[in-house]
């Protein structure tokens, strides 16, 4: 269950023309998401995550009271849900991540090009990292598809390229990951994701030494 400590889903905040465009305040609340978001994940204590995630939670559920159909929220909802559970950890954490897994495919189902394809992207890293049957969904066959289905759709974002590397690191595939890990530490920078941004590199330039490491 250590995995799920580490959960880090997505952060994929691509500001990108979806099928069915948020409203302006609809898009304004997606911004207060991602950018609180980014402090718990990066500048918030360990033991105040939780609790900071459930509270960021609501405000996603508030947000789609009023646009219950909106892809991008469906999306950061299921982004912050899976960051609560890894904050949480243990048997306890199972069912957020059930949670989040739910909301992530709804977006699926309105429109898996919406934020570039980021509900691909937090699925992938879901399956990857949630235990298997018959304590939980987890299947690497599914998250190599479903990470492959996010680069397709952003081949050279930061999330799909780190979390595929991570995902191919704990395969032992060090080149691919290598190669991954690579390309993610060349990916522009985000307008309005700064945190994040810094963020998801500092994790891939410690991943790539590691990953290194082994090939030496």
């Amino acid at each position: 269950m250590n995995a799920l400590r580490t959960l880090i889903i997505a952060t994929l905040g691509f500001v990108t023309l979806p099928a069915f465009a948020l409203s302006e305040g609809g898009e304004a609340q997606l911004q207060q998401l991602q950018t609180r978001w980014a402090e718990i994940n990066y500048q918030t204590p360990e033991k105040q995550r939780e609790d900071a995630c459930a509270k960021l939670v609501s405000q996603a559920d508030a947000a789609l009271a009023s646009e219950p159909k909106a892809p991008e929220l469906l999306i950061w909802r299921g982004i912050i849900l899976s960051t609560q559970a890894g904050a949480k950890g243990g048997l306890g954490a199972l069912g957020l991540v059930k949670e989040a897994k739910a909301s992530l495919e709804q977006a699926l189902a309105i429109d898996p090009q919406a934020l570039a394809g980021s509900a691909y992207t937090s699925l992938g890293s879901l399956y990857y990292q949630v235990p298997g049957w018959p304590i939980g969904f987890g299947d690497d066959k599914e998250a190599e598809k479903m990470l492959k289905q996010a680069l397709a759709i952003n081949p050279d974002g930061i999330d799909p390229n780190y979390f595929y590397g991570d995902f191919l690191q704990r395969q032992k595939r060090y080149e691919e990951s290598r190669a991954a890990l690579e390309k993610a530490l060349a990916a522009e920078d985000r307008p309005g994701r700064e945190l994040a941004d810094q963020g998801r590199r500092a994790e891939a330039t410690a991943l790539l030494q590691q990953v290194t490491g082994k090939l030496q």
